[in-house]
Order: structure tokens, then sequence, then C-alpha cells
């Protein structure tokens, strides 16, 4: 168990409702932030959406209890940069952290935004860099039905916004219902103020993070194929012709904007593109 008195998350499936992850936290996302440091065998790293994303990939709690049951019952460090994604996923991994026999080091490189938030609060020790952020929020989810069916969404929700409260406030020392205001307005904490307000014990150093060469060209392209599948699939797109529609829009250069646009550009062509195909 970990070292901490933190409450485990209950988590009950819903058929029919899905957790996304948000513009906004993509907007915030680069995914090129890695450790500087080798990743020893008892390392975990979660850089990447959170739950199996649209193409199959994504950071599962399946593959987290996996990897802890390699590691065994020795001391964990957990490198995070991830803009969320499935919030339940998230909290089953934070569970499976949390139950872990050893200390678990969390270490926020860049992004811990929504369901990556959670797992962070499972960390013994939480250091976050200068320039990183963590953002917390009510659980956010895509749902569709009448009012009726709308309203019994937001009462079945209730309970897990409640939980993620009491994470937080056992973490950071800060009362609950504090906690569920921040929660209310989504709340981006710099680096800095979650060390002052206890969502993390000490700040990284330096060069303990490395952003990748050419980190902001290709991070923005990275991001805008992530929005990509995001947008697809809630326009409806297959996976077979969203791979399509991305590789025609990049004019067929596998990792090349088309025209030499940065990824701000092809974000905004796909955003206008699966738009068209909403009023076809």
């Amino acid at each position: 168990m970990t070292l901490l008195n933190l409450p485990k998350a209950d988590i009950a499936a819903r058929p029919g409702l899905r957790s996304d992850v948000t513009p906004k936290a993509l907007t915030r996302w680069n995914p090129d932030v890695r450790s500087a440091a080798s990743d020893s065998d008892a390392t975990i790293s979660v850089l990447d959406v959170i739950g199996q994303d649209y193409w199959g990939e994504g950071v599962t709690a399946k593959r987290i209890s996996a990897a802890l049951r390699a590691i065994g019952d020795r001391e964990v460090t957990v490198n995070i940069n991830s803009p969320g994604g499935d919030f339940f996923e998230g909290l089953a991994i934070y569970n499976a952290l949390r139950e872990h026999k050893a200390k678990i080091n969390v270490r926020i490189l860049g992004v811990a935004a929504s369901a990556a938030s959670v797992i962070a609060m499972a960390g013994d020790d939480i250091r976050i860099a200068r320039a990183g952020f963590l953002m917390i929020h009510n659980t956010w989810v895509v749902a569709a039905g009448d009012r009726h069916a709308l309203t019994e969404v937001a009462e079945w929700l209730k309970p897990f916004d409640e939980v993620s409260a009491d994470i937080y406030s056992a973490r950071s020392g800060i009362e609950a219902k504090k906690i569920a205001g921040m929660l209310d307005r989504e709340t981006w904490i710099s680096g800095s103020a979650a060390v002052e307000q206890g969502f993390a014990n000490a700040l990284l150093a330096a060069d303990e993070i490395d952003a990748g060469g050419d980190a902001q060209q290709r991070g923005g392209e990275t991001r805008a194929e992530k929005k990509f599948d995001v947008l697809a699939h809630k326009a409806g797109v297959s996976r077979s012709e969203a791979r399509e529609l991305l590789a025609a829009l990049k004019g067929g250069k596998p990792g090349a904007a088309p025209d030499g646009k940065p990824g701000a550009a092809v974000e905004e062509e796909v955003r206008n593109f699966l738009a068209s195909l909403k009023t076809l």
C-alpha cells in the first residue's frame, strides 16, 4: 500500500458513456517532453493519452498493472506528461499505484491534466517541473440523450467528482469543499503553485527534463494528430477513413505537414474538414 493515507477510488462502468481528453489540455500538452535520465526497470512512463485511444494506443490500467507486477515490491518511479483522457481508466491506474507495496515517486515532467493529475496523486513523493502544470476539473464525459437521460448522467457523475475532491484533498491538505470549487472552474496549477499548495513536494531540476530537439514544431504536429483522432471519432469517421484523410492532409508524406505548414495549420485544416463532414 502507499505510504500515505489516500482514499481508494470506487469505479462503476456505465454503458454508452465515454470520457475524452479535453481540447484545451491537448493544446497545452507537448508530447516531446521526456525524462532526461534513462529509464530503469523500475520506471513507469505515462506519456500519452490515458485509456485506450482511437487507434488502440494510450496508457491503460492493464499496462500499468502488468508493469507493477514485473517490478515487484520495489520502489517505483512514475514519469508523467499526459493531457488526460479516460477519467475512469485514470482512477483504475491511481488505485493500482496506491496499492503498490513500496514507495511511489511521481515526476511530472510537463502536463498532468485531468485523469493524469489523479494518477499523479498516488505518489508518495511528487515532483513537478517549474514549467509544468497540473489541471484538475470535474469528471468530463461525452454523452447523448434527452433531458431525462442527461439528468441521470449528471447525478451518476456526482460521486466521481466527490472522490476526486477527496483524493486531491488528502494529498494537498486543502479541504474538500474548496477543492470542489477548483474542480468546478477547471483549475490549472503551475509547478511552483503545486508545491506551495501541497499538490507536489518539490520542483524538478531543469536538467532532469528533456524537451527533445525541435520540440515546438514536432510537438505541434503530434498534438494536431491527437486532436484529429478525437475530432474524427466524434464526427463518426471510421479508423481506416481517418488515417486516409490524415495522410491526404499531410500530402502523403509521413510526419510532414502539407506544404510545410506547422502543426497548428494542420489542426485548423483538419477542424475545417471535419466540420464540413458534419454538414453532409
